[in-house]
């Protein structure tokens, strides 16, 4: 399974958010030092995360950035697509009829890889931002 640190950053900064800006907005400097992300990274991060309608920034000297819907709206996995992060178990494309290879067929564990593939994206699209925030998963 592959998942860079894109992803990953994007849903700790979307975590940070959801939890700190329920008074105010947030600047992403404040979410850059309390989860150690570089602010050019964050910056580049929010701006998917803007155009997906993922997040609200608000300009001046309070402004910052406020979530664009509850945090009980948003799924891991729509974090994770804003930022064009893909979980990825296949060495091939699923619907390609070349093989995991660049064979004309597909590898013997193809299917194995498949579901597990499934479930992980599953299991992101079951998960809500505030599950995260409220420690739901343990």
């Amino acid at each position: 399974m592959k998942l860079t640190t894109k992803g990953r950053y994007a849903v700790m900064a979307m975590a940070d958010l959801a939890l700190f800006s329920k008074e105010k907005p947030v600047s992403l400097n404040e979410i850059s030092l309390r989860q150690n992300i570089s602010l050019p990274y964050l910056e580049q991060l929010f701006v998917q995360l803007k155009n997906k309608k993922l997040v609200k920034g608000l300009r001046g000297s309070t402004g910052g950035y406020l979530l664009e819907k509850p945090s009980n709206e948003i799924n891991i996995s729509n974090i994770i697509d804003a930022v064009n992060e893909e979980v990825k178990t296949l060495n091939c494309k699923k619907d390609s009829k070349r093989g995991c290879n660049n064979k004309s067929s597909k590898c013997i564990a193809h299917n194995l890889w498949d579901k597990l593939d499934n479930h992980i994206n599953n299991f992101f699209i079951s998960i809500k931002l505030s599950d995260l925030v409220e420690k739901k998963l343990d």
